[in-house]
């Protein structure tokens, strides 16, 4: 059975920088397509960041393009979002995402496999 587990989330400052991990378990991780997913408090889930099963290609929503890096580690099975300069708006619970394919998906319901989630909080 494939696992996600997500960790790394923590209370920060604006403006300071975090690393979310996504250890996987259970299936090939280098088949994955992955994404990130956040749902900030009383919002929808969003779309955050997605990846390719090689890791060539990423795909970022607007409001976190160039302060977010999505990379997979395909020796650690475990992919990082390296998220820079954090806002107060990107308080929420991230979570990561995974289906055996070689695409960059956007829908939270394209992916097979999600992991729990971990929290972000950014105070100003």
């Amino acid at each position: 059975q494939v696992q996600l587990v997500e960790s790394g989330g923590r209370p920060v400052q604006a403006g300071d920088s975090l690393r979310l991990s996504c250890a996987t378990s259970g299936g090939t991780f280098s088949s994955y397509a992955m994404g990130w997913f956040r749902q900030p408090p009383g919002k929808e889930r969003e779309f955050v960041a997605a990846i390719t099963r090689s890791g060539d290609k990423t795909f970022y929503a607007d409001s976190v393009k160039g302060r977010f890096a999505f990379s997979k580690d395909n020796a650690r099975n475990t992919a990082y979002l390296q998220m820079n300069n954090l806002q107060v708006e990107d308080t929420a619970v991230y979570y990561c995402s995974a289906r055996v394919a070689n695409a960059l998906g956007i829908s939270w319901d394209w992916y097979d496999y999600w992991g729990q989630g971990t929290q972000v909080t950014v105070s100003s």
